[in-house]
C-alpha cells in the first residue's frame, strides 16, 4: 500500500508541474513535410529535438505543435527512408517552416543479418523475416521464442505446458524429420545455440534473459540456411542482442509483476455426479460381498482446485548502456522469481550480460565482445505431471487428509491396511512429500573481430571464437512414509551433468561495386570448427534412511562430437536489378564414419527487383515489388530423438542380475548393439519462389511464398532378418517426406495522423507433410508407431505411414445409434470382409494443422496504445486420452477395490470397458487465441528538466480461447491430450523508467 501511496503522490505531483509548465507555453509552429518531387508526406514524424514533443503530418503532409516556449528551437522532420532533416526556427505566435525531405539510401536498403554477414534486405534471395525489439510480445515472457510466437508467417510455436521457464516447440514450415530432431538452428551474437537438455533446468532456452534480445531473424529456406549446411534442415533462428549506446550513460530499469491463474480446469464429474452413479449401482460389488456404496467418502473435494494455486511472478532488469572513451558498453542483470501454477513450483532466474564493442585503427579493426551467464534455481512440484493425471481421476468424495501413516494423507489402502498397489495416488502428497530441487548454470558468449585491410578496406577479415558451457545438478527427495516410495523405504537420488562446446570460425568478405560494368560482388568464404562435448555423472541411489540400493557400473559418461566445415557465398548484383547468389557447405561430422563424414550442401537463389525497372521507377504507389526464385540442400545431422544409433560397434554392461561368477568373484560381461556403419545425413532439398512486395512508400508491405521440401534418407527403425546384426531392429537411413506449402503476410500502417496511429499485420501459412517411403525396399502399406497413449499396455495410437501425414491417428470408424450416441465396440466393416478386426482400422486425421494465423494490431492515440496478438490454427486433431482412460464405468467403479472419478464425456458414452482405438476420441482441435492484450501509457518526461521516462504497461495473456473441443486446450505438440499442466492466463502490470 506504501508503493501506491508513493506512485500515487508522485502522479499529483507530475499533473502540477504540467499545469505550471502549460501556463508559460505560448507559441506554436507549423508547416508542410513534402518528398523530393514536392508531393505531401502522410505519417512524417515533426520533434522538437532534446524533448518529448512531436507530432505526425495529416494526409496532407501538415502539421501543427502548439503550446511551445518562445525562444529559438530546432524541430526535426523524418519519414520512413527518408534522410531526417533539421531546421531551427524562431518560436512565436504563429510560426512556421517546410520541411523536403530526399531519400535515405540506407533506410531504404535496410540492412538485415544473415549467415556470417549481413546483405541489404531489397539484396535477399532467400525467404528471411526479422522481427524487432518493438514488435515482440508483451508481458511475463520467460522464454526467449515466446516474443516471436505469432509474429512470422511459417513459424509455428508451441509452448510445451505452463510450467514456469519451460520451452516450446518450434517449427518452421513444419520441421522436415520424422524421428530426428526438428528443431531449428539457433545462433546467438554469431555463438551457435546447443538445444540439448540441461539436467534440473526446464529448458534450455529458460537460461536466455528476453530483456536482452533486440532482434530475432529467421531464415526460412534452403537458399537462406544452406551457409549452416548440416544443422539447416529445420530452419534457422538468429537472435542477436542488445548492444552498446553512443553517448553519455543511458540507465534503463523495467519490472513486471504479474499473477497468473488457472484460465480452465478439466470437466471432471462431481462429487454428488459421482454419489448419483454409485447410489444407482448399489449392488455393483468389487468383492464377494463388498460394494462400491460402503466406499463413498462424505467430502467434496474437487482435487484441481487442491494442487493448483494462483501464482506470483516478479521480473526485474536493469541495465546501462553508453560509451566509456569512445567504446560502447552496456552491462545488464536481471533476476526473476516466478512461481508455477502447481503448489510448491518455483522458477527463480539471476542473469547477466556484457557487451563491449571497441573500434581501432581509425575503425578498420571492430572488436565485439559479448559475455553472458545465468543462474537458475528451480523447485519441480511433480514428476512427470502425475499428480495432474491423479488429480483429474481421484475419488471426489474422499478428503485430503486421513489418519494414517502416510504423512496423514488420505490414500487407497487394502483390507490388511496396506496401500492398494492398483490405485491413484493422493495427487497433494504426491507433490507435498516429494522434495525435487535442482540447480543449472550456464554461460555462452565470444568475441569477433572484423578486419578491414588499410590497403584493400572491400576485404574483410572475420575471426570469431565462441564458447556456450553448461552445468545441472538436482537431488530427489522421498521420504519413507510417503505412499509414493513407500514399499521402498522412500528415495534419495542426485543428478549432475555438464557440457562444454566451442565454437571456432573464421571467414573473408570481399565486396566490390564496379560501376562501369553496374555491379556489385560480394563474396565470402570461411571455415568452422566446432567442437560439442557433454558429461552425464552417476550417483549411488539410497533409501530416504540411507540404505545403498544402487551402485552404478560407470560414474560418468561423455558424448562428444566434433563438425568441421568450410562454407562459401558468393552474390551477383546487376544494375541493381538483379541480383545471383550462390553457397556451398561442406561439413564433416564424428557422427559418421569416414565414407559418409563429408555432406554437400549448395543452394543458388535468384531476385529480380521489378520496381527498380523503368515502368516502376517513378511509381508513387509502388515503394517495393521483387520476386525470389531459390534451390538449396541442408541437412540434419541432429538424431538424438531417434535413440541409440551409431555407426560405430558399442557393447554395454549387463544388469547385476545377468553377472558370471568365477569363484566368490561376480564378473559383468557386456552385450554388443547393433549398429549400421553406412548412417549419413538426413537431406532437404527445398524449392521456394516468392513474392515481397510494398505499396505507398511501405505503409504497406509484405510477402507471398511457396514451397517444396523434399527429405530423404530420414533416420527411422527398421526390422532385420535375425542374425544379419546384434539385434532384429536397426536405426538406419530410409525414411522420404515430402513438404508443400505456401506463406502469406502483409503488414498496414492504416492511420499516421499527429495523434492516432493504428497498425495491423497478419500473416496465414499452409504445410502439408507426407511420408513417401519408410523401409529399405519399397512398401506402400509400411507403417512405424509414433505416439503411444495411457491406459493400455503399449497401445500405440500414432503412426508414420507412406502416403499419410506424419502422425496420423491409426483408429476403427464408430458407429452411432439414431440419437447420434457412440456403440460400445461397433465399428464399421470398412474394408467390406464381413469382419470387423484390426485391418479395418484406418488413417484418420493428424496432429498437423492445415493452415495456421497470426493477426496482431496496435492503436496509439497520444500517449495511449492499445495492442493485441491473436493466433488461429485450422485443421489440427487431438486425440482425447482423459477420456478414453477414466471416462468408462468399469474405471468409476474399479475392481481393484476402489472408486475413481472421470471427464464429463462419459455421460456421453456411458462405456463400460475402454475403447482406445475408437476414432470417437479424436477430435477437431482448431481453435482462435488472443494470446495477449496490452494497454501502454507514455508519460514521457517525468520532470521538465529530467531525462527520466516513464512508460506504464498492463498486459493480459492467454486472454481467450474460441474452439469446438472441449478438453483442457487445443494446443498440444503431441496431439495427445491427457496430463497437460494447464497454461495460464497471466495478469501483468510492468513498469519502465530509463534515464
Amino acid at each position: 500500500m506504501r508503493v501506491f501511496y508513493l506512485l500515487k503522490q508522485g502522479l499529483l505531483v507530475l499533473l502540477v508541474f504540467s499545469a505550471l509548465m502549460v501556463k508559460a507555453q505560448t507559441g506554436s509552429v507549423s508547416g508542410k513535410v513534402l518528398d523530393e518531387t514536392g508531393l505531401p508526406l502522410p505519417g512524417a514524424s515533426v520533434v522538437v529535438k532534446g524533448t518529448t514533443r512531436s507530432t505526425s503530418t495529416d494526409v496532407d503532409g501538415n502539421f501543427k505543435l502548439a503550446g511551445l516556449s518562445n525562444g529559438s528551437i530546432t524541430l526535426s522532420a523524418s519519414f520512413i527512408g527518408y534522410q531526417t532533416l533539421d531546421k531551427a526556427v524562431s518560436i512565436s505566435a504563429n510560426a512556421t517552416v517546410n520541411f523536403q525531405l530526399v531519400p535515405d539510401a540506407q533506410k531504404l536498403n535496410e540492412v538485415v543479418v544473415i549467415g556470417y554477414g549481413t546483405a541489404e534486405k531489397k539484396n535477399l534471395t532467400g525467404s528471411i523475416t526479422t522481427v524487432g525489439a518493438k514488435d515482440f510480445q508483451k508481458g511475463t515472457i520467460t522464454t526467449p521464442e515466446q516474443l516471436i510466437q505469432g509474429k512470422v508467417a511459417g513459424v509455428n510455436i508451441i509452448s510445451s505446458s505452463g510450467q514456469p521457464g519451460v520451452g516450446s516447440q518450434i517449427r518452421i514450415r513444419g520441421g522436415a524429420s520424422l524421428n530426428a530432431s526438428n528443431d531449428p538452428l539457433i545462433v546467438i551474437d554469431g555463438v551457435p545455440f546447443s538445444g540439448k537438455s540441461i539436467d534440473n533446468a526446464p529448458s534450455p532456452l529458460s537460461l536466455i534473459n528476453p530483456n536482452d534480445i533486440e532482434t530475432f531473424t529467421v531464415l526460412k529456406d534452403a537458399n537462406a540456411t544452406a551457409i549452416y549446411g548440416s544443422r539447416a534442415s529445420n530452419g534457422v533462428i538468429l537472435i542477436t542482442t542488445k548492444k552498446g549506446g553512443t553517448g553519455a550513460p543511458a540507465i534503463n530499469f523495467s519490472t513486471n509483476n504479474s499473477v497468473a491463474t488457472i484460465a480452465k480446469k478439466v470437466d471432471v464429474l462431481s462429487a454428488d455426479q459421482i454419489r448419483t452413479f454409485v447410489n444407482a449401482n448399489p449392488t455393483a460389488a468389487y468383492d464377494a460381498g463388498k460394494t462400491f456404496v460402503s466406499l463413498l467418502g462424505k467430502s467434496n473435494t474437487d482435487w484441481q482446485d487442491e494442487i493448483f494455486q494462483n501464482a506470483f511472478a516478479s521480473d526485474n532488469n536493469l541495465s546501462i548502456a553508453g560509451k566509456f572513451h569512445g567504446v560502447p558498453y552496456r552491462v545488464s542483470a536481471g533476476y526473476l522469481d516466478q512461481q508455477g501454477l502447481l503448489i510448491t513450483d518455483r522458477f527463480n532466474r539471476a542473469t547477466g550480460a556484457i557487451t563491449v564493442s571497441p573500434r581501432l585503427f581509425t575503425d578498420h579493426l571492430k572488436i565485439d565482445l559479448s559475455l553472458k551467464g545465468t543462474l537458475t534455481e528451480s523447485h519441480f512440484a511433480n514428476d512427470n505431471n502425475n499428480a495432474i493425471a491423479n488429480a483429474i481421476q481421484f475419488d471426489p468424495t474422499q478428503s485430503v487428509n486421513a489418519n494414517n501413516q502416510f504423512g496423514n494423507y488420505f490414500e487407497w489402502l487394502r483390507a490388511d491396511g496396506s496401500l492398494n498397489p492398483n490405485a491413484p495416488r493422493n495427487p497433494v502428497a504426491q507433490i507435498m512429500l516429494r522434495n525435487n530441487n535442482g540447480n543449472a548454470a550456464r554461460s555462452f558468449g565470444n568475441v569477433r573481430f572484423d578486419y578491414s585491410f588499410h590497403f584493400l578496406p572491400e576485404l574483410h577479415a572475420n575471426l570469431n571464437l565462441g564458447y556456450d558451457v553448461s552445468k545441472g545438478a538436482g537431488r530427489i527427495f522421498v521420504p519413507a512414509f510417503a505412499a509414493t516410495g513407500f514399499s521402498t523405504n522412500g528415495s534419495s537420488t542426485q543428478s549432475l551433468n555438464t557440457s562444454n562446446n566451442k565454437v571456432s570460425e573464421f571467414y573473408l568478405n570481399y565486396t566490390k561495386d564496379v560501376e562501369s560494368i553496374r555491379s556489385r560482388f560480394d563474396a565470402t568464404a570461411g571455415y568452422g570448427y566446432y567442437d560439442n562435448a557433454k558429461t552425464s555423472y552417476s550417483f549411488n541411489e539410497y533409501s530416504a534412511t540411507g540404505v545403498l540400493r544402487t551402485t552404478p557400473k560407470f560414474p560418468f559418461s561423455v558424448d562428444r562430437n566434433k563438425l568441421l566445415s568450410y562454407y562459401g557465398r558468393l552474390v551477383y548484383t546487376l544494375a541493381d536489378k538483379y541480383i545471383f547468389s550462390g553457397t556451398m557447405r561442406a561439413d564433416a561430422s564424428s557422427r559418421f564414419s569416414e565414407e559418409n563424414r563429408w555432406g554437400y550442401f549448395p543452394s543458388v537463389g535468384f531476385t529480380w527487383r521489378i520496381v527498380g525497372e523503368n515502368f516502376l521507377k517513378e511509381s508513387k504507389a509502388v515503394s517495393d515489388l521483387k520476386l525470389r526464385l531459390s534451390y538449396g540442400e541442408t541437412g540434419n545431422k541432429d538424431g538424438d530423438t531417434v535413440g541409440d544409433y551409431s555407426y560405430l560397434a558399442k557393447y554395454y554392461a549387463n544388469s547385476n542380475t545377468g553377472q558370471y561368477q568365477i569363484g566368490n568373484t561376480f564378473y559383468d560381461y557386456y552385450a554388443p548393439s547393433a549398429y549400421d556403419p553406412d548412417l549419413k545425413w538426413e537431406t532437404t532439398t527445398t524449392y521456394n519462389a516468392g513474392l515481397d512486395y510494398g505499396f505507398f512508400k511501405g505503409r504497406i508491405y509484405g510477402a507471398l511464398d511457396v514451397y517444396f521440401k523434399k527429405t530423404k534418407d530420414l533416420l527411422a527403425t527398421v526390422n532385420i532378418p535375425v542374425g544379419t546384426n546384434f539385434n532384429n531392429n536397426l536405426i538406419t537411413n530410409v525414411g522420404n517426406m515430402d513438404v508443400r506449402g505456401a506463406e502469406f503476410s502483409i503488414n498496414f500502417a492504416a492511420i499516421k495522423t499527429e495523434n492516432v496511429s493504428w497498425d495491423f499485420g497478419f500473416n496465414a501459412s499452409y504445410n502439408k507433410r507426407k511420408v513417401t517411403n519408410l523401409t529399405l525396399n519399397p512398401d506402400p502399406g509400411s507403417k512405424q508407431g509414433a505416439g503411444d497413449i495411457a491406459g493400455g499396455t503399449g497401445v500405440t495410437i500414432k503412426y508414420n505411414a507412406v502416403n499419410q501425414l506424419p502422425g496420423a491417428f491409426y483408429v476403427y470408424k464408430q458407429v452411432y445409434n439414431s440419437a447420434g450416441k457412440p456403440l460400445e465396440g461397433v465399428y464399421e466393416d470398412t474394408n467390406g470382409d464381413g469382419v470387423v478386426n484390426s485391418n479395418d482400422q484406418y488413417f484418420y486425421k493428424s496432429p498437423d494443422p492445415k493452415i495456421t494465423l497470426g493477426f496482431n494490431t496496435a492503436f496509439s492515440y497520444k500517449k495511449w496504445t492499445i495492442s493485441t496478438v491473436l493466433r488461429a490454427s485450422l485443421g489440427n486433431y487431438i486425440y482425447d486420452n482423459v477420456s478414453s482412460n477414466f471416462g468408462i464405468r468399469n474405471n468409476i467403479l474399479s475392481a481393484a477395490g476402489l472408486i475413481n472419478n472421470a471427464g464429463v464425456d462419459f455421460l456421453n458414452t456411458n462405456f463400460t470397458t475402454s475403447q482406445f482405438l475408437s476414432d470417437y476420441y479424436v477430435k477437431n482441435a482448431s481453435f482462435l487465441k488472443m494470446d495477449n492484450l496490452g494497454l501502454a501509457y507514455d508519460a514521457g518526461k517525468l520532470f521538465r528538466n529530467s531525462n527520466t521516462n516513464l512508460r506504464i504497461t498492463a498486459n493480459c495473456q492467454n486472454v481467450f480461447v474460441i474452439s469446438n473441443y472441449k478438453g483442457l486446450d487445443p494446443e498440444l505438440t503431441d496431439g495427445i491430450d491427457f496430463k497437460l499442466y494447464p497454461r495460464p492466463r497471466t495478469y501483468t502490470l510492468g513498469l519502465n523508467v530509463g534515464f
